[in-house]
């Protein structure tokens, strides 16, 4: 599985988990894998798979485990997000780019393997996929601002 499929894997984790109690986590994370696929028709009317979780089990254990550390940052990562987004304070946001802005902010401070520069694109990319029409503009500037203070 790519990298990308991991990352996208994991923001619909997040996303779901945080209309939880925190004790929930890893339960609601364990359940994402027992979802259904999902199809969707395109505007062409081709048919395209938007959920299909198909993974080993260490895929399944470091998605997990990665969900669970990045709830468990929540109220440090919303902190560094409320002081670079002036106006526009976490609980303002809508949950799609704040699930993405979160998930970017983890891998810049806490994966070693991903450049900044990669965690921003990606999560514009996921925001483009995702969010609304100005989402990856919006994400984008947010990030760029943590990169600039640090």
């Amino acid at each position: 599985m790519t990298r990308r499929e991991m990352r996208e894997h994991c923001f619909k984790m997040l996303f779901g988990v945080v209309f939880y109690p925190p004790e929930e986590t890893k339960d609601q994370a364990e359940q994402y894998f027992e979802s259904p696929q999902e199809e969707d028709t395109t505007e062409d009317g081709a048919v395209e798979i938007i959920h299909q979780v198909d993974m080993g089990e260490t895929d399944r254990a470091f998605l997990i485990d990665r969900v669970e550390g990045m709830a468990g940052k929540i109220p440090e990562l919303d902190g560094k997000l409320d002081v670079v987004a002036h106006g526009w304070k976490t609980r303002r946001m809508g949950r799609v780019e704040l699930t993405i802005l979160r998930q970017a902010l983890y891998e810049m401070a806490y994966d070693s393997e991903v450049p900044d520069k990669v965690a921003i694109n990606e999560a514009v990319e996921l925001a483009k996929r995702f969010g609304g029409r100005d989402s990856a503009a919006f994400v984008n500037g947010v990030l760029a601002k943590i990169v600039k203070q640090e």
